[in-house]
């Protein structure tokens, strides 16, 4: 079935039917109509896979779809006309140009988190540029993937636009075939299986993977607006969002009173109970559930009901010991005088080698050896993860886990050791700008940096001192949000961009053309024979060139 599909478009293709630019503006059209036509449909769906509240699927997803398909349609005169370049001038007479044309036909396989966001942006650029497109939703929100299924054919072009249901035998169906071009959104670990297959044909990719994204906060900062906007970042979507904050470093100035603030944020936004909030979303599903509780302070999760007394001994035992063992190790690791910090002379202990720790399907990024002079050791903080700040709560028949704040996190914890992709915020102490900078580029690259800091320096160094696929001072998931920024990550956190003119281009060849007259052929000049009165000429033209 998927090679057939594969064939059809690829059929369709080379027809040509796909190049005109009155054909592209009408699925461009289309494409708006299919998101504002059918916005109710959409928030049901989203709601039933992801929990998620109808005012973010509008805004995070229906409205950014609409807006880029109307932001390249209005732009593709430009963007596919002809573009001259200078020819250099021992060719002339001669002239030059470059022209955008469609790679073929592409693959677009798209996760779960923004399941109509991630699938039709991309969309939007690839029929931009002229492509006959197969779309692989995730089947992990199996309702938005059914809903795509049944209104794209009603929209656009079904005999250039499919969309192929299933799992991961269904993708790896379509991995064999010819694409001309794969665009991937997900987790390294699958984003390596893509790759690989992508390399047995020598086909392009773009990867939009994720990793886990710093945000610095230092005392130059209005800490209660630093506060709500990284609550909003991180929160949005429970978590889910790849470009959200992972973690937080702050200055021992302000990082308890950040910590403090954030979670008066969360119930400015959510109330005194996010659970009952119409603005909070779940979980996807139960394993992403168990793997987020797994990195919360030991004791914070009662246990599932163990089926026996035996088991109820065995676990009761297992977790006192865990939660003993974290507690001499967080003891151990910041060894000294009551109230002494971890970074001390007195106090450094050795540097430990974070083992790469993937989050299930979310590529989660490694964690690498840092200096403990780099991070404080918040006294009274025994437990690896932190002090649970605000939140805790969870309730498995329902995925949800409550918005939390971790205070004085370990870079050692679990949940420093995976992108988190859920609804937990660890908040790590650092000496200061220069301290966070070290401590993230020991780290892998992330998809995205934040900086709250009014101090031009401080902003400057982030600048130029840290790699990521973006940088926001004093904004997260901002350039999200833009058609006119390209997005991307770098590393580990992936591989190319898109977004309006970035996504025009990366489904596009742009292809160089030259021409030039056969009369008078001034190329006489360099055919061979070369004698000594055209070794004269080469040695003026090499003086002025």
């Amino acid at each position: 079935m998927t090679n057939q599909t594969f064939e059809q478009l690829k059929k369709t293709y080379e027809s040509g039917r796909t190049r005109p630019l009155a054909w592209r503006r009408a699925q461009l059209n289309a494409l708006r109509r299919l998101v504002t036509e059918n916005r109710d449909a959409f928030v049901s769906s989203a709601m039933a896979d992801l929990g998620k509240p109808a005012a973010e699927t509008v805004l995070m997803e229906l409205n950014l779809v609409a807006g880029e398909a109307q932001f390249v349609r209005n732009r593709l005169s430009l963007w596919t006309a002809r573009h001259p370049k200078a020819m250099h001038w021992m060719l002339q007479p001669a002239a030059g140009w470059t022209i955008a044309e469609p790679k073929g036909v592409v693959l677009i396989i798209s996760p779960w988190n923004y399941p109509v966001l991630l699938a039709l942006e991309p969309m939007a650029d690839a029929l931009a540029a002229g492509n006959a497109v197969c779309l692989k939703p995730s089947e992990l929100s199996p309702n938005t993937s059914k809903l795509l299924a049944e209104l794209v054919p009603q929209y656009l072009d079904s005999e250039a636009v499919r969309v192929v249901e299933g799992g991961p035998k269904e993708t790896g169906e379509l991995l064999k075939c010819l694409f001309n071009h794969i665009f991937y959104t997900g987790g390294g670990h699958v984003g390596k299986i893509v790759m690989r297959a992508a390399a047995e044909h020598l086909t392009p990719v773009t990867l939009e993977l994720g990793g886990k994204s710093p945000c610095f906060v230092d005392r130059t900062a209005d800490i209660n607006v630093a506060a709500r906007r990284i609550a909003w970042g991180k929160f949005t979507n429970a978590g889910q969002t790849c470009v959200a904050p992972d973690y937080v470093l702050a200055t021992p100035d302000v990082a308890e009173a950040l910590a403090e603030r954030i979670a008066v944020a969360i119930t400015e936004f959510y109330g005194e109970d996010p659970k009952a909030s119409p603005d909070f979303g779940r979980i996807i599903n139960d394993r992403h559930f168990e793997r987020l509780c797994k990195l919360l302070p030991v004791g914070t999760v009662p246990p599932e009901e163990p089926s026996s007394p035996l088991v109820q001994v065995a676990s009761a035992v297992g977790a006192a010991m865990d939660m003993v063992g974290r507690r001499f190790n967080a003891v151990t690791t910041g060894r000294g005088g009551a109230g002494e910090m971890a970074g001390s002379a007195n106090n450094a202990a050795k540097p430990t080698a974070g083992s790469n720790m993937a989050a299930a399907d979310d590529g989660a990024t490694a964690s690498a050896a840092v200096e403990p002079s780099e991070i404080h050791k918040v006294p009274g903080v025994f437990d690896l993860a932190g002090r649970i700040v605000c939140g805790g709560k969870v309730d498995r028949a329902a995925r949800y886990i409550a918005p939390t704040v971790l205070y004085g996190t370990s870079p050692d914890a679990p949940v420093m050791k995976e992108e988190i992709f859920g609804p937990i915020l660890p908040i790590l102490v650092v000496e200061d700008a220069e301290s966070a900078i070290r401590f993230i580029n020991k780290r892998s690259r992330p998809l995205a940096a934040y900086v709250f800091s009014r101090d031009h320096e401080v902003r400057l160094t982030f600048e130029r001192q840290t790699s990521s696929g973006a940088l926001g001072y004093s904004l997260p998931l901002g350039h999200l949000l833009s058609s006119r920024l390209p997005f991307g990550g770098v590393g580990a956190s992936g591989i190319g961009t898109y977004h309006g003119k970035a996504g025009f281009l990366t489904f596009s060849h742009v292809k160089t053309v030259v021409t030039k007259p056969q009369f008078p052929d001034t190329l006489r000049l360099v055919y061979p024979p070369f004698n000594e009165a055209k070794a004269k000429l080469f040695d003026i033209i090499a003086k002025f060139s």
